[in-house]
């Protein structure tokens, strides 16, 4: 294969990809160029992957690249009507972020069943005050979203003595960890009896404000809701809403609608609620790890081989095998 031109889109920091250096043309550019030089590219790195510009830009027709790699889990922010269409390959960063989410998934279940935030708060107080904590082991967890980021969190809350209800588009009757599968519409029936809801799925239109009014009134009171997948999967003021009406437990969110969050935004002052800014899977080396990823797919590109991490445009995912 004669050299290709790599465009990269985003470089703060830029990714470390010595090993493109006399194989490919490497091409930095910002959103405002973005439009003008798809057309000149082979393969677009969509290296800041918080940006619409990809779906904003990308040519209706034309010349264009042939392969789009994202340096994320989730393909919302780049998926449009033109690039669904044509047949340009998409692929995204599955293998670098599904244990260290499933990791910071399981640090804050474990942070709100021993109530580390009371203590450290005691603690500010010079308060001794004797408390009873909650058992993990035997507590139920509705994890939604079957992809490889729920499958971690699910085996990770297993190992913890958690009884897990994973739930994806479609019903599984034979999986090999978590025998059934539920499907997408068993959740309604599930969120009663869950003491943790972890919603890990990705954002397509079926998951679109999955987490409204009505799935938080399902949940009990005692539950706890943590979202790791994308902002736009929860209505936000709904779920202030339960926290503040005492409807559930408490919450987490590591993502939210708008990115980052203003500093007037309600949600900062909601009681009971964890807020942190998108780095559930950002582990020290996590852009090395990407950069190393898309010059690993890149070797299958130049040889012609089939590429990793093949996103079903239509579904939005890289479906489970």
């Amino acid at each position: 294969m004669s050299e290709s031109t790599v465009l990269v889109l985003g470089s703060d920091p830029p990714p470390k990809l010595d090993r493109l250096t006399g194989r490919a043309r490497v091409i930095f550019t910002d959103e405002d160029s973005l439009a003008d030089r798809l057309p000149t590219a082979d393969v677009l790195l969509a290296w800041d992957f918080t940006s619409d510009a990809i779906r904003r830009a990308w040519p209706e027709k034309g010349p264009r690249p042939r392969w789009v790699h994202t340096a994320s889990a989730g393909v919302d922010q780049l998926l449009c009507p033109a690039l669904v269409a044509d047949d340009t390959l998409v692929t995204n960063a599955r293998g670098v972020f599904e244990q260290p989410i499933a990791e910071y998934v399981a640090g804050l279940v474990i942070a709100m069943a021993k109530d580390f935030y009371g203590s450290w708060e005691l603690q500010r107080q010079r308060r001794w005050r004797h408390r009873e904590t909650l058992r993990l082991a035997g507590s139920r967890a509705v994890v939604v979203g079957s992809g490889p980021i729920g499958r971690a969190i699910g085996t990770t809350l297993l190992a913890l003595g958690v009884k897990v209800d994973l739930v994806g588009r479609r019903e599984r009757a034979d999986d090999p960890e978590f025998g059934l599968v539920h499907a997408s519409d068993a959740l309604n029936g599930l969120l009663p009896q869950a003491d943790w809801v972890v919603c890990a799925a990705p954002l397509t239109d079926a998951t679109r404000g999955l987490f409204d009014k009505a799935a938080f009134s399902r949940m009990p009171p005692r539950a706890r809701f943590i979202n790791v997948g994308r902002g736009q999967l929860v209505v936000e003021d709904a779920l202030i809403a339960a926290l503040r009406e005492w409807r559930i437990a408490a919450a987490a969110l590591d993502v939210f609608e708008q990115e980052p969050l203003a500093t007037d935004n309600p949600l900062w002052d909601v009681p009971h609620l964890i807020v942190s800014p998108h780095m559930s899977g950002d582990t020290l080396g996590w852009r090395d790890a990407l950069a190393e990823q898309f010059q690993d797919n890149f070797d299958q590109w130049a040889a012609g081989e089939p590429l990793h991490n093949l996103v079903d445009k239509r579904l939005g995912y890289v479906p489970v095998q």
